[in-house]
C-alpha cells in the first residue's frame, strides 16, 4: 500500500489495523528495568491502602502516579518520546 492510500483509509474510516503486521511491534521507551526504593513505613501503608481502593497492585499505583508526575513536569517532552 502506497503511503498516500495509507494517509486516505486512515482519513476514510481509521481502522488501519488489517493493513498493518504488529507482530513484532514495540513500543519505544518501554523497555523495563528493576529498581529498588526504600519507602517509609507509613508510606507503604498509605499506598496499599490506596491501591486496595482502586483495585490495584502497590506497584501499579506508584507507576501510574510518577507517570502522571513526570508527563505533568514535561508535558511536551513526553508526548513526543
Amino acid at each position: 500500500m502506497k503511503a498516500f492510500e495509507f494517509d486516505k483509509k486512515f482519513d476514510d474510516d481509521g481502522d488501519l489495523l488489517p493493513h498493518l503486521d504488529v507482530s513484532k511491534a514495540k513500543r519505544s521507551l518501554q523497555e523495563t528495568k528493576r529498581v529498588n526504593v526504600d519507602f517509609p513505613t507509613w508510606m507503604l501503608e498509605s499506598l496499599d491502602r490506596e491501591a486496595r481502593r482502586v483495585g490495584v497492585t502497590r506497584q501499579s499505583i506508584i507507576k501510574v502516579w510518577l507517570a502522571d508526575k513526570l508527563e505533568n513536569l514535561h508535558p511536551v517532552m513526553e508526548k513526543q518520546g
